[in-house]
């Protein structure tokens, strides 16, 4: 591997913007007019990508695309806000659309719409949902869809060694996309023994280290043990009244924050002592 790969949302979407817009909306005769970046100043995050789009049924309008590792219980409000928010800025009806990588655990119920209520007053958003498992791998080689060739492992149907290497010889071929060869790699760990990858790839995987997604997963996995450690902490200490918390410190992202508390549960004597480390 020569350079460190660029594996952001734009860069992705950038590499057929126009096929990847047809695959997210279904549209088959839409046209894309440029991609918003810059400009689209309240969007922080490289997860995120709005695209200007065209048909002649509905004239212009956005497509937001906002790509989550795993889904997160606070995407629904999120695509409610930025949805409008682009409505707003652009005046132009917006198309939002949220890919997930990764399953959720099994308990998960991943939602379309985004709904409340607040005294008679009713809010709802409704948006795509594409979950990449679902894709069948085979989709993304014969339409095709070079975006998704790194994501080929975690596809339904991409799973295995012979995919793998397809996608593979694909990175290879086009010199546009040979630089997302480690975002494959990574992916293929999820379901490949490293040495098989490595042979594979014929290159050494701590380049894996470089990647956002192998820190983004290196994160999720430190979170998830400090949840577990504070959830029997709180038992055993706190009892049934301790494990009440568990609903608000589930939403805690800072895995610093979490150590503190399971630090906090050893030492402190009250649950409010308690909540005054993440409030």
């Amino acid at each position: 591997m020569s350079k460190k790969a660029d594996i952001g949302s734009k860069r992705l979407i950038s590499l057929a913007p126009e096929q990847w817009v047809k695959w997210v909306t279904q549209i088959p005769n839409v046209q894309v007019r440029d991609i918003i970046t810059s400009e689209f100043q309240w969007v922080s995050r490289e997860s995120d990508v709005l695209v200007r789009a065209y048909t002649p049924e509905d004239g212009e309008f956005l497509v937001l695309n906002e790509l989550q590792l795993r889904y997160k219980a606070e995407m629904p409000l999120r695509m409610r806000a930025y949805a409008a928010l682009a409505e707003e800025r652009y005046n132009r009806p917006t198309y939002p659309v949220l890919i997930n990588i990764l399953p959720p655990a099994s308990s998960v119920t991943i939602p379309t719409r985004y709904e409340s209520e607040f005294r008679g007053l009713q809010a709802r958003q409704d948006y795509r949902v594409i979950n990449l498992w679902e894709v069948d791998a085979e989709l993304v080689f014969q339409q095709p869809l070079p975006s998704l060739i790194p994501f080929v492992p975690i596809l339904q149907g991409g799973g295995n060694e012979s995919k793998v290497r397809q996608a593979l010889q694909v990175l290879r071929t086009d010199e546009q996309l040979n630089d997302l060869e480690s975002l494959l790699a990574f992916f293929a760990t999820f379901v490949l023994e490293t040495p098989l990858v490595q042979q594979i790839m014929r290159w050494d995987m701590a380049v894996l280290r470089e990647s956002p997604w192998y820190q983004e997963i290196l994160r999720q996995g430190l979170r998830q043990g400090q949840l577990s450690a504070v959830a029997l902490g709180l038992e055993l200490k706190f009892g049934t009244e301790g494990l009440q918390l568990m609903p608000e410190i589930e939403q805690i992202e800072d895995v610093a924050t979490l150590e503190a508390i399971v630090e906090g549960i050893k030492t402190l004597n009250t649950l409010d002592e308690l909540r005054q480390i993440y409030r």
